[in-house]
C-alpha cells in the first residue's frame, strides 16, 4: 500500500513539473505576453451597455462571436448570458462602428433562451 502510494506521489510531481517549464537554459525566466485583441474595446462597450439595458441582471458569460467588416462600417458581434433572479438567459449584443474613426454608429440588443 505504501509503495502505491510514493508511486501515485512520484508520478503527481513528474506530471506537475512537466507543466511548470518556468526557466530557459540560462536560468532567465519569461512571462508569457498577453496581446490585447482587437475586440477588446468593444466587448468592454457591450457588456456596459448591456448592464445599462440590464440593470437588475448579472452577467455570467461572455463570447466574441466575430466581426463583420464592411466597406465603411463593421460590426462586432457578441453573445452575453445573463442571470436576472432564476432567470437566465442571453442576449447578443452587435455594435455598429466606423471603420475610419472607430465611432460607435449603433448598438443592437436581441434576446435569446440559448
Amino acid at each position: 500500500m505504501k509503495i502505491l502510494v510514493r508511486v501515485q506521489v512520484i508520478i503527481c510531481l513528474m506530471l506537475f513539473c512537466s507543466f511548470m517549464q518556468v526557466a530557459d537554459t540560462d536560468g532567465t525566466i519569461h512571462a508569457e505576453q498577453q496581446q490585447v485583441p482587437p475586440y477588446a474595446k468593444w466587448g468592454q462597450i457591450a457588456m456596459q451597455k448591456t448592464k445599462e439595458k440590464y440593470p437588475n441582471a448579472k452577467i455570467v458569460d461572455y463570447l466574441h462571436i466575430g466581426r463583420a467588416k464592411g466597406n465603411q462600417t463593421s460590426i462586432e458581434k457578441f453573445k452575453l448570458w445573463l442571470k436576472e433572479g432564476q432567470k437566465e438567459f442571453g442576449v447578443f449584443v452587435d455594435i455598429r462602428f466606423n471603420n475610419e474613426t472607430e465611432q460607435l454608429v449603433d448598438i443592437r440588443f436581441r434576446e435569446t433562451d440559448r
